[in-house]
Parts: structure tokens; sequence; C-alpha cells
């Protein structure tokens, strides 16, 4: 059976207060709050408007969005500057901004991070010529969006 379909909203002030709360629950960036938008029905006028107002009355802030999203998949998921930067674009996020949230990031909680997310996967890396289990780790850092260097550097300076 298909689900039922939602009603549309075509009023501005209706569209205005769902996006008050859709921002309220959590940061969001300009593009995804326009895509919800067009999700609920809103034509293009109102779409721009509701964003309009929503960045006058602070509900919706690309810096506060930015840095946000950097402290959150940094602490929580563990992911490098590249895999955070790559998210910020996909999300149209100014590279002026993407830039100043990932100066945001401490170089030495970014080296323990990468260390230790290093030593824990060198665990279960079942490989016994060292050469190929260097690769794999440096592999795994590039892929959680650590710089490659850092990583060599990391696996050079301990006992991996």
């Amino acid at each position: 059976m298909d689900a039922p379909k939602k009603a549309k909203i075509t009023d501005e002030t209706a569209g205005l207060k769902k996006a008050e709360h859709y921002c309220a629950y959590q940061e969001r960036s300009q593009q995804e709050v326009r895509d919800k938008l067009y999700e609920w029905g809103l034509y293009t006028t109102a779409v721009e408007n509701i964003i309009g107002r929503l960045i006058e009355e602070n509900y919706l802030n690309e810096e506060r969005f930015a840095h946000a999203y950097t402290r959150g998949k940094f602490n929580q998921k563990g992911w490098g500057r590249i895999k955070i930067k790559q998210g910020l674009k996909q999300k149209n996020v100014s590279p002026v901004l993407i830039k100043k949230a990932l100066q945001g990031i401490n170089l030495n909680d970014y080296m323990d991070t990468l260390t230790r997310l290093l030593e824990k996967k060198a665990g279960t890396v079942a490989e016994p010529n060292a050469q190929k289990k260097l690769y794999k780790l440096q592999q795994y850092a590039f892929s959680r969006g650590f710089e490659t260097e850092l990583a060599a550097e990391v696996l050079k300076n301990s006992e991996l």
C-alpha cells in the first residue's frame, strides 16, 4: 500500500513557521533549508523570502553551521579535514567559511585523534608484511579524511 501523501504548504507564513522549527531543532545550512522548503511545495519567491527572514532572525547562520558541522564530525565521527571539507562543500558552504571552520580544529587534538584511530585500526589489521600493514593503515587514515603526509608521519613516529 502507498503511504498517504503529505499536504503541500502553499502559504508563506506557514512555511516560515515550519522552517523556524526546522532550524531551531539543529544547525542547518542554507542549502538544506532551501531543499526542504522546495520539498514542502513552496515556490521560488516564497523560498527566498523565507530564507531571508530566517537569516534576519538568526535562525540560519552559515558560519555557525560550518563550525557546528566541523566540531561534530571531528569530535563524534573522527573525521579528518579532507572529509569535513568535502561535506561542507556538498552543503554549498562558501570556501571562506570552510577554511575558517577548519582552522577551529586544534592541531594537537587532530594529531591525537589520528594517532588513536591508527592505533585502534592497527590492532585489527592482520597483515604479516610490515610494508603492506603500513600501507593499509595509511589508506585507512586517508579514507577517514586525514592528510596522507600526516598519517605517514604518525606511522613513522610510532611503533605500529
